[in-house]
């Protein structure tokens, strides 16, 4: 046996290698199934278990534990992550820490090592859709036709796409091993692509006027203050996807009952400003005619502007400018039934009601929109933007910059990524208001390790003729590092004698080196942006320089690979970090904050001890229970929060309220009518969140709006004070948590959360759980054990039922209690079982464009070209509205068990959110198989998740529709091309061609066939029926 494996070592470490480099390009895993075609699209061969001495695969997984992590999903299915191990995160400290540049083994490990992404199911995707997608170069009929998957000659075009980068890696088997050898860092922003196969069609001669005069209305109602007739041209294109005809533009000044117009001098239309019609007839005219438009305001919606009605009651000025201070707060839209206690939360006056009547009378400061058109009373109100009236100027300036950049070969700006949940490296940092880092990944850290394999190639070629004979304070060169035969683009920040001070700018930090180690940098290197950037931690700006927050700052980030949510996109982004690679998350910027808490205040509890006076807060569904004692930091936090109470009372101004909410964000909302600290644990869209009061255990779900920043005179004193709820379970208990009865629920919750003399005697710590195991009595009698509740509750009949109540402890999560905040609010009906009658009523059918028409979509779901789900784009916010009024709705009422029929409609709880859902079957274990509707998805939960779905919920069409692809013929797909389909499309907004629509019964049965279109790319429409049919081409001749 040992002989064997000394034969086989060097085969084990290739085959684990390759494994680790397959994994770690999937960071949200590989499954089990599609292993093995992922490892051979990397490696051209299949993992060699069997050679190494293993009957199967799992087998072989399991034994390397140093190198995959296997990990099993609630529908059974295994998958595979990289296990980040001590060996990659040493590498990433000394990259971050080291002085001198970084051993090329050691760049490879880290440019390929992206973090798994938080473990929080999206409630939307992470491109909010803002406005329409840029439409296509339309594929005539006929052409169409043409590019079927036969075998043979097609017909097709000799022109051919380039390929997403991807693609190359899973279609090409015999790639070398090191795929990153060609110079990526040239191809991110100059790579040419050209045109795919679809004819320019002529401009027509002739124009329709009434639909340009239509669309010129539509225009002036969003630009009501006027816009630049040389800005009309570029924003009608981007509106409606095609030209404004010249002859229109020379039309302008005749049309007077569409828009007026204003020549500033007589040097042509540069110099032309542009206004709506002036009369209030012609604005109701133009108000007639208004039409569907594509035009998707911030809001991500078609937003109707409010006319203003000269025979309405008047709104006082004031009211409106505090009315505008609001909804700028709350960039995401604000409910109008929200306004009055808002408003007379931050000015202490009564809001004038009969304004939610008549929500134009406020159309000169906000637009309204109606996301449930069924209920004009749900209304959404959205600051009115208005046009810059210094628009020209700032763009003049960024233009002379442009200009002068090219001229003197300065390095363009970083953009920062696209994606929400980007991987970067923290270098290392001196307050949290300026964390240096870098990201991770293609375009990034991969086209720095190609730029500085070509300057080590540049630099030994042609060292002598690039040496540096002067030296200038900002200069950009190329150091040479110590002890290596590396060079690294630097900036020049000192010279002192023959030494010199440089910064590196793409590794982020100082050295002092000889001149003789510098050298010019060449025009070529100053393409990539600088790579070492900074980022500012949300919620630590006022601490960003304390000892206590640093260090903890220091020992969970520095050096290391994480995940950063970024909140707002500014020249240095705010952000919040998260180190994803154990089972756990963990919130950087939340523990940081943890650090300010005084460890004098904390309860400190001792095994085996008594401790009397004892308040129960809260019993969860599982049986865990969160208690109070008396301490001196509780009676510190009755103190700040009743200073906090007089705080708010004395002051008018909307500056407390949370415009911005993070997980992990401390702040304060209404308890039982008083203040209390809440944590924000979890984020539904842009209105609703999960919170916890973490002095007293209750969770909760509550619209952002009720939320408020602690004031900053008290900030630093209610952060220090530990959270005073202490989660307990009971001890010795003959049953699991998890698998709690309601009745026993119940019956807890009677016995204790009333009583005002509670004791309990800790028994035992489970630093796992982070909970204590106590022995609870609702008196003194603390030495009788029998007198106990978990006696009592292990003696009672409560049990004896468990069985018909199909709780499982594997799938079942915990529940988001009712609190006193639901209960202060408007009472919640009961949800009982709905007759078959309401089940079986069903909303409107979606409405689809007719064939030959776009539509623009996002794909929630995507199997293969034969199967996957769309959503249309412009309608998502009304589905994020939609799913958090199901939140807010669900989690205050109690859940009980319900007759569940199999082919109806409901409410279910997936993970943390509420989905639509039809029910598939019932399995015998408790769990309930369900489609999602609205997303396509197919899911398994537990019985006591299911609810009847409410007839305010059945307003809007359901918004998932199954798809095929259009264009390619193939009855089987196999696993590869899957991937490859899967890879462009899936999670993105597309534009969708309708070919044909497949009507049915039932809309989760209907089915449409498309084209997909990527346009997100300037330069290029990328078909996705044209990526499949090279693909196919590809498989053909490696085959």
């Amino acid at each position: 046996m040992f002989v064997f494996h000394r034969l086989r070592m060097p085969e084990t470490e290739v085959a684990n290698k390759m494994l680790r480099a397959v994994l770690q390009s999937n960071k949200n895993g590989v499954s089990l199934l599609r292993l093995q075609s992922e490892y051979k699209s990397l490696t051209g061969e299949f993992i060699p278990h069997k050679q190494l001495g293993y009957p199967t695969l799992e087998a072989y997984l399991r034994s390397i534990p140093a190198v995959v992590k296997l990990e099993i999903t609630r529908a059974g299915e295994v998958v595979c992550f990289a296990t980040v191990c001590h060996e990659t995160v040493h590498i990433a400290q000394l990259v971050a820490r080291q002085r001198t540049s970084k051993k090329k083994s050691g760049r490879s490990l880290l440019v390929n090592c992206q973090m798994r992404v938080k473990r929080a199911t999206p409630f939307m995707p992470n491109v909010k859709p803002k406005t329409s997608l840029r439409q296509p170069e339309n594929l005539d009929h006929d052409m169409r036709r043409q590019t079927p998957m036969t075998t043979g000659n097609r017909g097709r075009s000799d022109k051919r796409l380039i390929l997403h980068p991807r693609f190359q890696r899973e279609v090409q088997v015999h790639l070398s091993r090191n795929p990153q050898q060609s110079n990526v860092y040239t191809s991110v922003n100059l790579t040419e692509r050209r045109s795919p196969v679809s004819p320019s069609t002529p401009p027509p001669s002739i124009y329709d006027v009434q639909l340009v005069q239509t669309h010129l209305k539509e225009i002036l109602r969003k630009f009501s203050n006027g816009i630049w007739v040389s800005k009309l041209p570029q924003l009608y294109r981007k509106l409606y996807s095609q030209e404004l005809p010249t002859d229109a533009m020379k039309e302008l000044e005749h049309w007077t009952q569409i828009c007026t117009v204003e020549k500033l001098c007589s040097s042509g239309f540069s110099e032309l400003l542009l206004y709506p019609a002036k009369t209030s007839a012609q604005t109701k005219a133009a108000l007639s005619q208004d039409r569907t438009s594509p035009v998707f305001e911030k809001p991500a919606s078609p937003t109707h502007m409010l006319p203003p009605v000269a025979s309405k009651p008047r709104v006082p000025p004031e009211v409106k400018l505090k009315v505008a201070e609001l909804l700028v707060k709350y960039s995401s839209g604000l409910w109008a039934s929200a306004l009055p206690k808002l408003f007379q939360d931050a000015y202490k006056l009564k809001f004038p009601e009969f304004i939610l009547d008549d929500l134009s009378l406020l159309s000169d400061v906000c637009t309204a929109d109606y996301p449930m058109p069924d209920n004009t009373k749900k209304a959404i109100l959205y600051a009115k933007v208005t046009e810059d009236e210094n628009h020209n100027k700032v763009e003049l300036k960024v233009t002379k910059a442009a200009v002068q950049r090219l001229c003197n070969l300065t390095v363009p700006p970083l953009v920062i990524p696209k994606e929400e949940y980007p991987s970067v490296l923290v270098m290392e940092s001196s307050n949290t208001n300026e964390v240096i880092l870098r990201y991770i990944g293609e375009g990034y850290s991969q086209s720095q390790e190609s730029l500085e394999d070509v300057m080590r190639e540049f630099y030994s070629q042609h060292n002598e003729k690039m040496v540096l004979h002067t030296l200038a304070l900002g200069q950009l060169v190329a150091a040479q590092a110590e002890e290596e035969d590396e060079f690294l683009r630097a900036k020049i920040c000192e010279v002192t004698g023959d030494r010199v001070k440089v910064y590196y700018v793409d590794h982020g930090f100082f050295e002092v080196i000889g001149k003789s180690k510098l050298r010019a940098l060449d025009n070529q290197f100053y393409m990539l942006p600088f790579q070492a950037s900074k980022c500012k931690l949300a919620g630590l700006e006022p601490f960003s320089e304390e000892p206590a927050v640093m260090k903890v700052f220091e020992s969970l980030a520095c050096g290391k690979i994480l995940l950063a949510e970024i909140l707002e996109r500014h020249e240095v982004p705010l952000v919040v970090l998260y180190d994803t690679s154990q089972d756990d998350d963990v919130n950087i910027n939340a523990a940081c904050m943890k650090a300010l808490q005084d460890k004098t205040l904390e309860n400190s509890l001792k095994i085996n001890s008594v401790y009397t006076n004892v308040s129960v807060t809260n019993v969860c569904s599982d049986g865990t229970i969160y208690c109070q004692l008396l301490s001196s930091g509780q009676a510190r936090l009755n103190e700040i929060l009743d200073k906090t109470e007089s705080y708010f009372h004395s002051r008018v101004t909307s500056e407390f309220l949370v415009s911005q909410p993070f997980c992990g964000k401390c702040c304060v909302a209404r308890y039982k009518g008083k203040w209390s600290r809440v944590e924000i644990t979890n984020l539904h869209g842009s209105r609703v969140v999960d919170i916890l009061f973490i002095d007293i255990g209750v969770p909760a779900s509550v619209e952002v709006v009720e939320l408020r920043e602690i004031p900053p005179p008290y900030l630093q004193e209610l952060l220090s004070i530990p959270p005073q709820s202490i989660k307990c379970c009971l001890a010795d208990l003959p049953v699991s948590i998890g698998s709690w009865t309601p009745d026993a629920v119940l019956w807890l919750r009677g016995a204790v959360l009333n009583c005002s003399d509670c004791s309990m005697k800790i028994v035992k710590w489970d630093e796992a759980k982070r909970q204590v195991h106590i022995y609870l009595f609702t008196s003194k009698n603390f030495y009788d054990h029998e007198r106990s509740i978990n006696f009592q509750i292990t003696d009672s009949d409560l049990w004896k039922h468990q069985k018909d109540v199909f709780l499982s402890s594997s799938s079942m999560s915990p529940k988001k209690e009712s609190s006193p905040i639901s209960q202060s609010k408007t009472a919640v009906p009961e949800a009982v079982d709905c007759q078959i009658a309401e089940i079986s009523q069903l909303p409107t059918l979606l409405a689809l464009p007719k064939p030959g028409q776009n539509m623009d979509i996002y794909v929630s779901v995507a199997c293969h070209p034969g199967y996957f789900v769309l959503q249309p784009w412009q309608d998502l916010y009304k589905l994020e509205v939609l799913m958090g009024e199901m939140i807010l709705y669900y989690n205050k009422i109690e859940e009980k068990p319900i007759h569940i029929e199999k082919n109806q409609i409901y409410a279910a709880k997936v993970e943390n959110n509420w989905h639509r859902v039809l029910v598939k079957g019932k399995l015998i274990n408790g769990l309930v198989s369900v489609y999602e509707l609205d997303y396509g998805r197919h899911e398994l939960v537990n019985c006591m998740k299911v609810q009847p779905l409410i007839q305010e919920f059945r307003q809007l069409p359901f918004q998932g529709v199954t798809a095929q692809l259009a264009g390619v013929k193939q009855k089987q797909w196999s696993e590869e091309a899957s991937i490859v389909f899967r890879n462009h499309v899936e999670k993105k907004p597309l534009v969708a061609q309708l070919d044909t629509v497949h009507e049915s019964s039932h809309p989760w049965e209907r089915k449409v066939v498309v084209y997909l279109v990527d346009t997100s790319h300037e330069e290029a429409d990328i078909w996705i029926h044209d990526i499949m049919y090279e693909f196919i081409e590809e498989l053909s001749k490696a085959a």
